[in-house]
């Protein structure tokens, strides 16, 4: 298979029809081999307009929503980036055409370890795997100019907000009570964080971060 015409096909299909058309994005999804980042059986259809589960928890969204996603995140060359539940490591090599530095966070020793080994492959030499506390985010390498989602959540910790640098965008879907997912960037101005939304997509959640259910008599 011809995984560069199939990048090719992708993005001339997926991300710029959708108004992802910014030539540093477009250019970062053409330098991103997306087959690298999914199970061997996979490969196949690693291009394809699919959501692909690389481990237990863990999935690549469309094309479609991650470019969405990182377009809404306004990454710029002098940014240092937290990709939070990175997962096999994708949007952050992606980021890391982007951005100064990104550090993917992940909650999983081997998880790490693989996007390590991953990075070191294909000589992504901007972007970091560590583990640690996906609630917790980052704070001994706090504040970051862009943290970045990997998965929807209902809920958004009060950590993540409070590591944005000023002027910090914290990038992420979140899931309304009827199931639905709504882009939007929160963005830090002194000691008050607000948001904006940006798109409508329901891509694969961290159910870690679901709402509490409340106890009724």
């Amino acid at each position: 298979m011809n995984f560069d015409k199939a990048r090719e096909i992708m993005v001339d299909t997926q991300i710029r029809p959708n108004d992802v058309s910014d030539p540093e994005i477009v250019s970062a999804f053409l330098k991103t081999p997306r087959e690298a980042f999914v199970p061997a059986s996979r490969k196949s259809v690693a291009y394809s307009e699919l959501e692909i589960e690389t481990s237990e928890g863990r999935a690549l969204w469309t094309p479609r929503d991650t470019g969405k996603l990182v377009k809404l995140a306004g990454i710029t060359p002098s940014d240092i980036v937290l990709v939070i539940g990175a997962g096999t490591g994708y949007e952050a090599a992606l980021i890391s055409h982007l951005a100064e530095t990104v550090i993917a966070l992940e909650d999983d020793e081997s998880r790490v370890d693989a996007m390590s080994d991953r990075f070191t492959t294909l000589g992504i030499d901007q972007a970091v795997a560590v583990a640690g506390d996906l609630s917790a985010g980052l704070p001994d390498q706090a504040p970051f100019d862009v943290i970045y989602v990997c998965g929807m959540v209902q809920t958004v910790p009060d950590a993540w907000k409070e590591q944005l640098a000023e002027a910090g965008r914290l990038a992420v879907v979140t899931e309304d009570a009827e199931g639905m997912g709504r882009g939007k960037l929160f963005t830090r101005a002194g000691d008050t964080v607000s948001a904006r939304e940006g798109f409508d997509a329901v891509p694969p959640k961290f159910a870690a971060f679901d709402r509490k259910k409340a106890f009724v008599f």
